[in-house]
C-alpha cells in the first residue's frame, strides 16, 4: 500500500473514526489516521493519511476549513444540532432578513467561541460529552478562533444556510448557537458539510463505495506540506539529510521540506532550538 493521503467523501452518520475503521479493513492495513474530525451528522472532506502519510498529519493541523451550513430557526438543543434533546423552542418568531445578513458578516472575525457541552475537548483530564452524559456540571472553555470569510446563501422563515471558512478549532455548532443569541432566535445545525480542509477540495473525495471498488488514487503525503517552502536537493545532501544531519539554516523559514530529483519528500527540517543558526530533522521519510 502507497505513502499518502486519501481524501473521503465522509456520509452522515458515521464518526470519522468509524471511516478510519472500514478503509482500514477495505485496504488492510492498520497505518491510517485522519486529520480534522467531523461530527457524525457532518459530511464532505474527510483526509486520511496512509503508512507515512501519518508523519504529515500534524502539519496540517492548522490548515482552515470551508463548509455549508443549514439551520433550523425556533429551536436549539443540548448538543447545539439537529440529533439532540430540544432544550428551547419558539414558535412565534419573525426573521428580519436584514439583520441576519449585518449579523452573519459580523461574524467575519477572530472572537472567543464556547465549545460545546457534547464535544471531545478535555477539562480537568475528561472529555466534556463524558459531563454531559453523566449530568455533571461544567465550565465550559471558550477558544480563540477566527471567521475568515461568512456568507449568507439563503435563508426563510424556518430556516437558513451559509458558507464559512474557518480557523482550527472552530465549531460551526457554536458559531450557529452565537448567531441565533444575536438574532434572538434560537437556531440549531440542521446539516453541515464541508467542502474543503486546506488544499484538498470536495471535488478531489471519494466515496466508500469508490474506495471498494479500488476507484481511488492515493495522493502524495507532499500534498499535506504544501504550505511550508521546500528544496530540492543533490545526491550529496539528500545522503545528509537521510542521516539526519543538522544542517545550515540557510533558508530563511521555521520549517524546511526537503525533496529529491524525483519530486518526494526526503525529509521535514525545523530551526535547531540549541543553535537558530541550524536546522534539525524533525520527520524523515526515504532512503535514498
Amino acid at each position: 500500500m502507497s505513502d499518502g493521503l486519501l481524501i473521503v467523501n465522509k456520509p452522515s452518520g458515521y464518526t470519522s473514526r468509524d471511516i478510519v475503521n472500514i478503509v482500514s479493513g477495505i485496504l488492510n492495513t492498520k497505518k491510517i489516521g485522519h486529520c480534522g474530525t467531523l461530527d457524525p451528522i457532518a459530511t464532505g472532506v474527510l483526509v486520511l493519511a496512509i503508512n507515512d502519510g501519518l508523519k504529515v498529519l500534524e502539519f496540517m493541523n492548522n490548515d482552515t476549513k470551508e463548509y455549508i451550513a443549514n439551520v433550523k430557526l425556533g429551536i436549539s438543543t443540548d448538543t447545539l444540532d439537529i440529533s439532540g434533546n430540544i432544550i428551547e423552542k419558539k414558535e412565534e418568531y419573525f426573521l428580519n432578513g436584514d439583520l441576519l445578513f449585518k449579523v452573519i458578516n459580523k461574524f467575519k472575525k477572530k472572537y472567543f467561541q464556547e465549545v460545546p457541552l457534547y464535544s471531545s475537548v478535555k477539562v480537568n483530564g475528561k472529555r466534556l460529552y463524558k459531563y454531559a452524559r453523566e449530568g455533571e456540571p461544567v465550565i465550559l472553555p471558550k477558544r480563540e478562533v477566527e471567521i475568515f470569510e461568512i456568507e449568507l446563501l439563503s435563508a426563510s422563515h424556518d430556516e437558513f444556510s451559509f458558507r464559512a471558512v474557518v480557523s482550527k478549532g472552530t465549531y460551526i455548532r457554536s458559531l450557529i448557537r452565537d448567531i441565533g443569541s444575536e438574532i434572538k432566535i434560537p437556531c440549531t445545525m440542521s446539516s453541515l458539510k464541508r467542502i474543503r480542509q486546506g488544499s484538498f477540495d470536495i471535488n478531489e473525495a471519494v466515496t466508500i463505495s469508490d474506495i471498494e471498488n479500488n476507484n481511488f488514487k492515493i495522493l502524495p503525503l507532499e500534498r499535506g506540506l504544501d504550505r511550508y517552502p521546500s528544496v530540492i536537493v543533490n545526491s550529496n545532501l539528500a545522503n545528509k539529510i537521510e542521516n539526519g544531519s543538522i544542517l545550515d539554516n540557510i533558508y530563511n523559514s521555521d520549517i524546511i521540506v526537503f525533496k529529491n530529483n524525483d519530486n518526494e519528500v526526503l525529509a521535514i527540517y525545523k530551526i535547531y532550538d540549541k543553535n537558530t543558526k541550524k536546522i534539525k530533522p524533525i520527520k524523515v521519510f526515504k532512503k535514498i
